[in-house]
């Protein structure tokens, strides 16, 4: 399945079906053992939640850029979304899904959306692993046994186990855009590749290479372990379970009205590409969906930020939707630039059936591409915002925005803004103990808060020297600024001083009461009045 790159993606990772007869297992729960949790933990939150305004506000320019966009690139149809939290609180459409019936493209319309299939197949081995009825470490031989067979580049090659394939490791050859033309094969035809030897470009568990051929043997796995063809169990337990009831996996029988027909570009006009059934490669990029639809699913792996104490009620746990925004074997990218095209080093790797990329601002997205003849699509999310994107078009191998526009909107124009997180309150507690400490140097504070390793470190008469040194440069306290909490149990903040700021940075042990194990006390002077 050929992934698209976006424009901000020009030099990240290429993030861009077996069903059988066997008989139904009854299924077996493996509950996670239940464990003691803090009833005071504060999640980060939004301050203002302002995101849903703010972004309804550059409405017009979002519209404006799909169809710049669609009419630069020759796209017949294109439709686009923006998710908040669980809201689809934008859609825009321009073009044609059906360029011969002059069927208008809409939020409605089922577009097929590629290897943007690939997390759906990932999340259904996830919940298999979750319910104890796999493991990501199994060799893949364990559920097809063809694989024992094959003939490694070394002798020292380690097997090739399922997380292998879900990461993309497993030393099978980047297949782009051969692995689009076997979607419609029949089943027997993957394990009769697998059987009859599949040529390697490296060692498993050497590097990272996008592989169409690991997901269709995932898709086989699933359908073997559940008992049911992998269409049917990731129907059943992920669609239902999130109301995608307009996502399919066969073109047949979707409405004329909302079905997306798939064209391609040549000699200064549109031409139909013929339309894939879906068939044994249906795991890596089979999907048919739409933008209304497909949102449910952008917002069911945001769900999964911050980490909280509500209760489970998706079809994954969020510890498991976390696991697959995880990046495995990342690279770094030391010449890359972001959206606004500044130079800016960025970490990229892949997850379980998704793309991670951290900037060096530190903005994280999550992401995956998908190209088919006759199609292109993308979806990014950004957990620290709660807010995903969303774009379907009709055109082969096309990306169906301008993602650096769009980044540039959001987060320049509209000024997005993440999530903070609120003190703990031992963090506070203990933000008021340094500030008195420091001032008055008490036996019985220090007794109480300091670790056992303070004046281990540095003599007590060579910190208070030194703290009170700084104290007297800084002059009469003012003022006590906010903390800022860098996790529950690390923090700065300021004393605003006569002459300046004191700056403190603090870090507490792991104990059951957590004292200070670190503290850092810094001045800057006032700037000088120009």
């Amino acid at each position: 399945m050929k992934h698209l790159l976006s424009p901000i993606a020009a030099v990240c990772l290429v993030i861009s079906l077996f069903s059988c007869n066997t008989k139904q297992t009854p299924e077996t729960i493996v509950e996670s053992p239940a464990h003691a949790y803090s009833e005071s933990y504060k999640a980060p939150i939004f301050v203002p939640d302002d995101r849903i305004e703010k972004i309804k506000q550059i409405a017009p320019e979002l519209q404006q850029s799909i169809e710049e966009h669609a009419k630069a690139e020759h796209l017949p149809g294109v439709a686009f979304g923006i998710v908040v939290d669980n809201e689809l609180v934008f859609t825009a459409a321009t073009g044609y899904l059906n360029l011969e019936k002059e069927i208008p493209a809409s939020p409605s319309s089922a577009f097929r959306i590629a290897s943007m299939t690939k997390s759906f197949t990932a999340m259904a081995i996830i919940k298999l692993r979750d319910e104890g009825k796999l493991s990501l470490n199994d060799p893949v031989s364990k559920y097809v046994p063809e694989m024992s067979k094959l003939t490694f580049l070394t002798k020292d090659a380690p097997t090739i186990a399922i997380e292998n394939l879900l990461t993309m490791t497993a030393g099978f050859p980047e297949d782009n855009p051969w692995g689009d033309r076997q979607l419609d094969e029949p089943d027997h035809m993957l394990i009769d590749l697998v059987d009859e030897g599949i040529s390697f470009s490296n060692v498993p568990s050497y590097e990272y290479e996008y592989s169409n051929t690991g997901y269709a043997l995932l898709g086989h796995i699933v359908s073997k372990v559940s008992g049911m063809p992998f269409q049917d169990y990731i129907t059943q337990n992920i669609f239902k379970p999130l109301g995608m009831n307009h996502t399919y996996w066969e073109y047949e029988g979707i409405p004329e009205e909302q079905l997306a027909i798939g064209y391609r570009w040549e000699d200064e006009q549109w031409k139909l590409e013929p339309m894939l059934h879906d068939g044994s490669f249906g795991a890596m990029g089979g999907l048919i969906s739409s933008i209304a639809d497909f949102s449910k699913y952008v917002s069911f792996h945001l769900s999964a930020w911050p980490p909280r104490n509500d209760d489970d009620n998706g079809p994954i746990k969020r510890s498991s939707l976390r696991e697959m925004q995880t990046p495995q074997f990342p690279r770094l990218y030391a010449n890359a630039k972001d959206y606004k095209g500044d130079d800016c080093a960025i970490l990229a790797g892949y997850g379980f059936g998704l793309g991670i990329t951290e900037y060096c601002n530190g903005l994280k997205r999550v992401s995956h591409g998908g190209a088919l003849p006759g199609f292109g699509s993308n979806y990014t999310f950004y957990p620290e915002y709660g807010v995903g994107i969303m774009a379907f078009c009709n055109l082969t191998y096309t990306s169906p925005w301008s993602l650096n526009e769009l980044s540039t909107l959001l987060f320049e124009t509209a000024d997005l803004q993440p999530r903070k997180l609120p003190a703990s309150d031992v963090l506070l507690e203990r933000q008021e103990q340094i500030t008195q400490l420091i001032q008055q140097w008490e036996p019985a504070l220090e007794e109480q808060i300091l670790a056992e390793n303070f004046y281990l470190d540095r003599s007590r008469e060579k910190r208070r020297a030194a703290i009170q040194k700084v104290l007297e440069k800084a002059g009469a306290i003012e003022a006590v600024g906010d903390l800022h909490p860098i996790n529950q149990l690390r923090g700065r903040y300021t004393l605003q001083a006569k002459n300046g700021k004191v700056n403190i940075f603090f870090t507490l042990t792991p104990e059951k009461h957590p004292k200070v194990q670190r503290l850092d006390v810094a001045f800057e002077p006032n700037k000088p009045d120009v």
